[in-house]
């Protein structure tokens, strides 16, 4: 498939998703979604692949929706609740990508760029980054997970704030409250983003890719359940050739071999 709205590369197991509409402020339209789905399909089969990176480059990450192509958007209120579902599905499918996803954001990540990040793993913010949700300014609720996603991850008092007023916080603000992970100069945003990458690759791949199911599929279930859940995947790996040559290593002292099986 060629690309329209994206740049992508992969390099030392690193695949690289650039979105690509900078006149737009990368502005999600309706084929850089359908793009998005695609390439993370690729990525998602590419073996070759055991992490991936998404950037909107150094002057801005995803403003949001495309307002001026939404506007002229006719719809019924059953018309609009189906195109919500089906946007709930593109996110899910970013969010439960098997590989891990590093959203790396400079400038404003915002609205439905703000819920990108949020479906992403792990998020590197650049010191220019603003965050936030402003769709209350134009009457609207974040309707792609982001009244959902938000206050499980910050918790729910800080969310509603953020959701209430729509205004933005910064890049400190958004690391001192569990937004993002890590916050660095412009100027050295993708290098944390590879470096962080590169740890990821150096892992076992089936228990990266089974971590990942651990913690997202756990956080939707009680605490019994999760443990469970938690129990019937670690008995998966302990009978992994990883897990044998990664005990194996530990005793001989040396470095594993990992081959994803």
């Amino acid at each position: 498939m060629n690309y329209e709205t994206l740049l992508y590369e992969k390099e030392n197991g690193i695949a690289v998703v650039v979105l690509n509409r900078p006149r737009q402020r990368n502005a999600l339209s309706l084929r850089m979604k359908e793009e998005l789905g695609h390439v993370f399909g690729v990525i998602e089969q590419d073996e070759e692949v055991k992490a991936a990176i998404l950037t909107g480059g150094e002057t801005a990450f995803c403003s949001g929706a495309d307002i001026k192509e939404r506007s002229t958007m006719q719809m019924t209120q059953a018309e609009f609740y189906f195109e919500r579902r089906k946007s709930h599905e593109f996110y899910c499918k970013l969010e439960n990508c098997e590989k891990p996803v590093i959203a790396a954001m400079s400038g404003v990540a915002v609205g439905g760029g703000c819920e990108l990040a949020l479906v992403c793993d792990l998020r590197v913010a650049s010191e220019s980054v603003r965050m936030g949700f402003p769709e209350v300014k134009i009457g609207m609720i974040p309707a792609a997970g982001g009244t959902q996603r938000l206050p499980r991850l910050i918790g729910v008092a800080r969310a509603k704030e953020i959701l209430y007023t729509g205004e933005f916080i910064d890049a400190r603000e958004a690391y001192r409250i569990g937004l993002v992970n890590r916050v660095v100069p412009v100027d050295r945003l993708m290098e944390e983003a590879r470096s962080l990458a590169g740890k990821l690759v150096d892992y076992p791949p089936l228990s990266v890719k089974f971590m990942k199911r651990a913690v997202n599929t756990g956080m939707q279930l009680d605490l019994a359940s999760a443990l469970d859940y938690e129990a019937h995947i670690s008995a998966m790996l302990g009978t992994s050739e990883d897990r044998v040559e990664g005990f194996k290593a530990f005793v001989e002292k040396r470095k594993p071999i990992f081959k994803g099986r």
